[in-house]
């Protein structure tokens, strides 16, 4: 479970800038950081499906205190405001923001919803560096205001000292700060009244189910729609583990797909498409596969060597592979066994990126090649846009994925699998107009497409209430949007969401 905490993956007002007095609203701790509210806004324009849309981009701090005043942290973010709306109470605002835990929300930021967009290529893949950025023309901010946030030890976003910061590092920890943040930027930018919305990413879609019931328990503050990207709510899913068989059943189609896009399937299946090859990979994987996993030594030698020969036609491994793994397939060897004889390994966040061991023969690839064609670009990206565009200055080093938030906090759910399931089937039971998108990519090792539709049918929601759901998929990875068909298919479907999700 520990593999999933720390996934390296492996979402975005007219606002007033804060009172002159607030830019230096600063606070020291004593032997630690001084905490400071500071802001700076700029104006700008992108054109949006035709549209020119004129926003204002603001970038700084709140501080987050004790009811008596005392500093705790300050949270970076960064907003855009849609200008010329006399109204700010009937445009929509959506709080983003992407996952590790430890990622900041540059991701979804610079990937694929605020007006910005790193450059890549058409299917996603990396230009030479430094990459740059350019207008987003599939960006949200023509649907809603977007509000980035940095969690506490993300990004810019710091507490006093590392001691202190530790009171953020954990499931509720997390969700409490980043949902007192929400609370404060309503109260400061008079965003009550606005219909609200939450969109996050990977770990993301963890804290989005956590403050969806957080934020109406605790501040009677009543969402309209979540979006949830590349979903993990039920860690049971995804961790390989002894006598945990759901993870090999739930990334089965997933292996499918991988191979299909890399050509190891055999003729029969590999003139099918994507589609019709994982109809054919679910049915086995829910049907004769699981019934096998289920027998476990009951199984007689024939009928193992039938259905290794089933899983070795549809992952494009040898049936001699599967059987010297139990007819169990961990992920790490899966990444490296595919195209083990071309010397390649493909991704986790994004299995159709290949990359290069120094160890063709080992166990597990070296490094994940999909966050390696990302991490520079965004990097470089994030860096320069928030000084040089938006004229935020700070000599801190921006956290893009940081291990500094380690160990994270899940005691709630000690000799347990983390679920959050519960806490969106209540707020979607006692909020029946909370409407939710789940955007899944085929090609995404890191949250599945099938793991995300077990948690779903598994939730519990009342009849009812199921419509309220809604599911889209994209022939991409966990970033699906770094694929230029699949961000315009998702700018689609999600303009969709939001029509059905607003009064």
């Amino acid at each position: 479970m520990k593999q999933l905490v720390y996934l390296a993956l492996v979402a975005l007002l007219q606002l007033p800038a804060l009172p002159a007095q607030d830019a230096d609203d600063g606070h020291m701790a004593e032997g630690g950081k001084e905490l400071e509210e500071r802001t700076n806004t700029t104006r700008h324009s992108v054109t949006i499906g035709g549209q020119v849309i004129d926003y204002q981009a603001t970038a700084g701090t709140l501080l987050l205190k004790e009811e008596d005043g005392t500093p705790k942290a300050e949270v970076f973010f960064i907003a855009y405001v849609k200008e010329g709306v006399d109204d700010s109470a009937s445009r929509p605002v959506t709080f983003t923001f992407n996952g590790g835990p430890g990622s900041s929300s540059v991701w979804l930021h610079l990937g694929g919803v605020g007006p910005k967009r790193v450059r890549m290529d058409e299917d996603g893949f990396m230009l030479p560096p430094p990459g740059g950025l350019a207008d987003n023309p599939y960006s949200w901010l023509d649907l809603s205001d977007l509000v980035f946030i940095d969690p506490v030890s993300t990004g810019f976003s710091r507490a006093p000292d590392d001691e202190k910061a530790k009171d953020f590092h954990g499931l509720r920890e997390d969700i409490s700060s980043v949902g007192e943040f929400i609370r404060l930027y309503c109260v400061r930018y008079g965003r009550w009244n606005s219909p609200k919305f939450l969109a996050g990413e990977s770990y993301g879609t963890t804290r989005a189910a956590g403050l969806s019931s957080y934020l109406q328990q605790q501040f009677g503050m009543y969402l309209n729609g979540i979006v949830l990207v590349s979903s993990i709510l039920n860690f049971q899913t995804v961790d390989f583990n002894v006598g945990n068989d759901l993870p090999y059943l739930l990334h089965f189609p997933t292996y499918t797909a991988t191979a299909w896009y890399h050509r190891q399937l055999a003729p029969a299946l590999q003139d099918l498409s994507l589609r019709e090859v994982l109809d054919r990979s679910e049915e086995f994987a829910l049907g004769a596969y699981a019934s096998a996993l289920l027998r476990g030594d009951r199984l007689s030698g024939s009928e193992r060597d039938a259905i290794a020969q089933s899983v070795a036609g549809l992952t494009g491994l040898t049936a001699e592979f599967v059987l010297q793994n139990d007819l169990r397939l961990p992920l790490g060897r899966f990444t490296k066994e595919l195209l083990r004889d071309q010397a390649r390994t493909v991704g986790r966040l994004d299995s159709r990126f290949k990359g290069i061991d120094r160890d063709s023969g080992g166990e597990r690839y070296e490094y994940d090649p999909s966050y390696a064609a990302i991490e520079g670009p965004f990097s470089a990206a994030l860096k320069h846009y928030v000084r040089q565009e938006l004229g935020y200055p700070s000599d801190l080093p921006y956290e893009i994925l940081t291990g500094r938030v380690r160990p994270w906090n899940f005691s709630e759910f000690e000799n347990s699998y983390v679920d959050v399931g519960e806490d969106l089937r209540r707020a979607m039971t006692q909020n029946p107009y909370l409407r939710v998108f789940v955007a899944n990519g085929y090609y995404d090792f890191a949250t599945p497409y099938f793991a995300t539709e077990y948690t779903f049918s598994h939730l519990g929601l009342d009849p009812q209430l199921r419509p309220n759901v809604e599911m889209g998929y994209y022939e991409s990875g966990h970033m699906m949007y770094i694929h230029q068909p699949s961000l315009r298919q998702l700018k689609s479907d999600v303009a969709g969401f939001y029509a059905k999700a607003l009064p």
